[in-house]
């Protein structure tokens, strides 16, 4: 065993935030092995109260630039709870095109511009320009896509503006879907099959680690949980338990760690994973046929405990989720009473409501009630990456000793950690949000 360890990563790169790796041993004896997250804490939760209920998604879809999508649904789907909105099966499906958009646009670019450098030995994509052009055009081409596929439905896919409490203010029209269609069909679906092939061919370079754990996702009996649905979680066992959403205090359990500026959560265990294979290990059999190839070659199949491995459940959910699209643009062509406007949606009454969302790192909750007038008075927001601060930290205290056991060098040990926080793809910055204060 290496008798000293000096581990100091300030600020680990290719993720979203701040965070930083602390590892130390002396005279084979370690001393700390900590996951940190500095980052300043946010006060979205704050901001909406006074708001009326149609301007709250407009500010909570600002917590994250890359999650907007989901922080848009989720909030309005809790405001619709709140309020006794209904919304149209239209409107319920083209949400959840908007929503698989927004999983693959994000996917895509974890695994090519921030996971894949790793796996081809790169400090970060731009060496691979020279190296491999083709594909680097192809992970260029495959997110510009993405982002016209979200700018469609959502109105931009970035903050977007169609999507609103009641529904959606404008819909595509069948033309505009027909398009989408064939762009998916003729355009994504060949560039996705190669990136398959791309990432078969360094999969062998990815850490070969296992630490049991609890996994949360969303659930719902009639397809993939990622719009709509309650929760689940399943244990290193097998066994699982659903939950209802409006008990998701009670299956988060936000608690303060020293080490980190955002909350931690667990349920039954010290921590829990949330995520790309968190959803996989929950909803395998909702997967599509195509995607679940896929996961049986990979051997996902069966419940996962490589955390690594989050990033081929992000590939899976690719495949997954254009396939669904595909089938869900035909249900909206066939619908003779498709309409690209709006009906008016009023409140029918007022109080308390939760949704629960998935985002691509994980499962989303945010909770608002209202007062007879349609402000908001109070806001809660749980988000996915806060959730796997604690899992993170577990993870590491695992890894460490395995790795010095093994005989890795301080540079190897390093390295795997940081490829264990980007395989969780973080939004660090989005998770922060509690702040403690001294008063003398």
């Amino acid at each position: 065993m290496k008798k000293d360890l000096n581990i100091n990563v300030h600020h680990v790169t290719r993720v979203e935030g701040h965070g930083n790796i602390v590892v130390n041993s002396k005279d084979g004896k370690l001393e700390k092995i900590q996951w940190q997250v500095p980052e300043a804490p946010r006060f979205f939760e704050a901001m909406v109260r006074g708001r009326h209920y149609s301007e709250v998604a407009r500010i909570t879809s600002r917590i994250c630039g890359i999650c907007a999508v989901g922080h848009t649904l989720a909030s309005i789907r809790a405001t619709e709870n709140a309020l006794g909105i209904k919304i149209t099966e239209q409107a319920r499906k083209t949400r959840k095109i908007l929503k698989h958009a927004e999983n693959v646009d994000s996917h895509i670019l974890h695994l090519y511009f921030l996971v894949a450098p790793d796996l081809f030995g790169a400090p970060s994509v731009f060496p691979l320009v020279p190296k491999a052009p083709e594909v680097v055009k192809r992970a260029l081409r495959m997110k510009r896509f993405c982002h016209e596929w979200g700018s469609l439905i959502g109105g931009r896919t970035t903050h977007p503006t169609k999507a609103i409490p009641g529904g959606m203010s404008m819909y595509p029209t069948k033309d505009e879907l027909k398009n989408l269609k064939k762009r998916l069909v003729e355009e994504f679906v060949p560039d996705a099959l190669e990136t398959i092939k791309t990432i078969e061919s360094v999969a062998d370079k990815i850490p070969n680690f296992k630490r049991e754990t609890e996994y949360m996702a969303v659930y719902s009996e009639d397809e993939y949980g990622l719009y709509e649905g309650k929760v689940q979680t399943v244990m290193p066992d097998g066994t699982k338990e659903v939950y209802e959403v409006d008990n998701y205090r009670n299956i988060t359990n936000e608690y303060v760690s020293p080490l980190s500026t955002a909350k931690y959560t667990k349920n039954k265990l010290d921590s829990y994973a949330a995520g790309a294979m968190a959803r996989v290990n929950n909803n395998y059999d909702k997967l599509h046929p195509e995607a679940k190839k896929l996961a049986q070659k990979f051997g996902m199949d069966q419940l996962c405990f490589n955390p690594y491995f989050n990033n081929v459940a992000q590939l899976i959910e690719v495949v997954h989720s254009v396939h669904e699209s595909l089938e869900l643009i035909d249900e909206l062509l066939a619908d003779d009473n498709y309409d690209v406007y709006q009906p008016v949606v009023k409140p029918t009454t007022h109080g308390e409501g939760a949704a629960a969302v998935e985002v691509p790192r994980g499962i989303l909750f945010h909770n608002y009630e209202y007062d007879k007038d349609g402000i908001c008075i109070k806001g809660n927001c749980i988000i996915p990456t806060n959730q796997n601060h604690a899992n993170i930290q577990k993870d590491f205290e695992k890894l460490v000793p395995e790795l010095i056991e093994a005989g890795k060098a301080e540079d190897e040990i390093r390295l795997a950690l940081e490829m264990l926080v980007r395989s969780y793809d973080p939004c660090i910055s989005c998770s922060t949000h509690y702040l403690q204060v001294e008063f003398n």
